[in-house]
């Protein structure tokens, strides 16, 4: 594998970051005596975000520096469940299947084309050739066998090298059969409509077998794939760094650094002051001026996202589904998408994102904001006001909308009907186990963000009776056996337009039902520093950066 050379330590741009920082806010900020403390506010801020820069590497033309929301947990895309840091494995690594720019229709990977069994049973891969992994190790069936069985199979000698907490993605693969060296057969258990989906997920990502074999447990230190970037250097806290693998064309990046910086304005400043060039996740107070500077310039994209609150059914409360329903009546979300989000996300319109059902719902909101129909739903059913609720959010996690002031305003449109509110926060790690093992009794309503690439997921993980905790993330106890029949059904159709009919219907009845209080659906977005260009922000979530350029 090659190795990085260390380098002289980085000549950032001339002008000093406090200078920089300064020159940035002076104008819009320093009127009153309130203003001048912003400015040294943002001046600490921009010196902290200079000691954090990482050493011993030269920043030439040609590297692009992202932040990173987080800290990288692992470089094992089998092991990793984070957002974040699957957005850096799609340069390290390719799956058997991808999707197509700026979409999520299934394309080719490693795997050059595919061919689905009359009975549904099995799939046959045909692998595209003389590819290599980082280490120059080759790309075969053999390799495709050794990924699947080391997840999905509890005696393969290098299971241990786990845990793999989405492997059930794949549970339905019952046998891998190497046919030729570049022909692979995949056997399931029964017709199972989302693999395709989930094998252009990152968690399908090929890892070369020889760098597990060599690192063992470690391997999530080292990574090691067949995509654009190689692992050069991590320094961790500090700077992980790729460098391009194939022959260069002109233009193309030669590196990408990663910095992880948590606290979003930091990184504001840390982008605004040259240390860094692109910046995901945008804050959302930032994003209209970013819109209008010249030095930057802005991506946004739909993706399949919902931004929701969880309902407890079990509380005596939200069990009958006209105070569900008004609970839905009750809530502005285009107010909440325009003035507390500002234009970065969509009103949610239902649980399956129109991506997925080729059509656009718009301007047909099932629960337009209506604070008398509220009102009448909550009297049909018996209610007695003043209804006390209790909300809890988190502070801040992976596709979370502004968690706090979004629950503000919730908090306010629903009191406007006589529903009081109780807003507990909790820290996304410690908030993640409490909502996963169930809303308890005492909770009724928990904010929850679900990105996904495929309409299964979402009803299948949050909704069937069969995922309540511990078994899914159904943690509202939540149960229907309409719905799950037509879960069931959707899961079982091949054919695409079967599929999305029985998507449509699901969608009617929960959105009938009322589980979940539906918000906003999230534009992801990012900056970009503009003399760089061709980066891609996927409607899967993740970014392209396979393709960028300097000018």
């Amino acid at each position: 594998m090659p190795r990085f050379k260390r380098r002289a330590p980085e000549i950032w741009p001339q002008r000093s970051t406090c200078a920089r920082a300064f020159a940035f806010v002076t104008p819009v900020w320093v009127k009153s005596p309130v203003h001048a403390l912003a400015v040294v506010v943002v001046l600490l801020l921009a010196l902290a975000a200079a000691s954090a820069r990482p050493e011993g590497f030269a920043r030439p033309a040609d590297t692009l520096v992202v932040v990173s929301s987080e800290e990288a947990k692992s470089l094992d895309p089998h092991v990793t469940t984070s957002a974040s840091d699957f957005r850096i494995l799609s340069q390290i690594y390719q799956g058997l299947v991808t999707h197509q720019p700026g979409s999520l229709k299934y394309a080719p990977g490693l795997a050059e084309r595919w061919e689905l069994s009359a009975d549904d049973r099995f799939i046959d891969f045909y692998l595209r050739r003389n590819v290599q992994f980082h280490d120059g190790t080759a790309f075969d069936a053999e390799a495709v066998r050794f990924n699947f069985e080391r997840m999905l199979r509890a005696d393969h000698p290098y299971h241990h090298t786990g845990p793999f907490p989405l492997a059930f993605l794949f549970d339905k693969i019952r046998r891998v059969e190497v046919v030729a060296s570049h022909h692979v057969r995949l056997h399931l258990s029964e017709p199972f409509a989302p693999l395709l989906s989930n094998l252009a997920y990152p968690s399908a990502y090929m890892v070369s077998p020889a760098a597990v074999r060599r690192h063992g447990k470690d391997f999530g230190r080292h990574g090691c794939g067949t995509g654009a970037f190689y692992v050069a250097a991590w320094n961790p806290n500090r700077a992980l760094v790729l460098k391009r693998h194939a022959p260069l064309d002109r233009g193309l990046l030669r590196s990408i650094v990663y910095r992880p910086i948590g606290d979003p304005m930091t990184a504001l400043t840390e982008l605004h002051a040259g240390g860094a060039d692109l910046l995901s996740e945008v804050p959302t107070d930032a994003v209209a001026r970013l819109r209008r500077n010249p030095e930057f310039t802005t991506i946004e994209t739909q993706g399949a996202h919902l931004w929701f609150l969880i309902l407890n059914i079990r509380a005596a409360a939200l069990r009958d589904v006209r105070v569900r329903r008004a609970l839905n009546h009750a809530v502005n979300r285009e107010h909440l998408v325009r003035h507390v989000l500002q234009d970065t996300a969509l009103p949610a319109k239902g649980l399956i994102a129109d991506v997925f059902l080729d059509q656009d719902r718009r301007g047909k909101d099932p629960y337009p904001f209506d604070p008398e129909r509220a009102r009448a739903l909550l009297a049909d059913a018996g209610v007695a006001l003043p209804l006390p609720l209790h909300l809890v959010v988190p502070t801040s996690g992976s596709g979370m909308l502004e968690p706090e002031l979004m629950a503000t305003a919730l908090q306010a449109d629903l009191r406007a009907v006589d529903v009081h509110v109780t807003i507990t926060t909790m820290e996304w790690n410690a908030y993640l186990a409490s909502v996963n093992a169930g809303l308890a009794p005492d909770v009724h309503m928990a904010a929850m963000a679900w990105m996904t690439n495929d309409p299964d997921t979402l009803p299948a993980l949050t909704l069937r009776s069969d995922a309540q905790p511990p078994k899914g993330f159904n943690s509202g106890w939540y149960a229907n056996d309409r719905v799950d029949a037509l879960v069931e059904a959707a899961r079982r159709s091949m054919d695409p337009s079967r599929r999305r009919a029985l998507y449509r219907q699901l969608d009617a009845l929960v959105v009938e039902e009322a589980p979940f209080l539906f918000v906003a659906s999230y534009k992801q977005n990012l900056a970009l520093r503009s003399r760089f260009s061709g980066v891609r922000l996927s409607p899967s979530f993740l970014l392209d950066l396979t393709e960028a350029r300097v000018h």
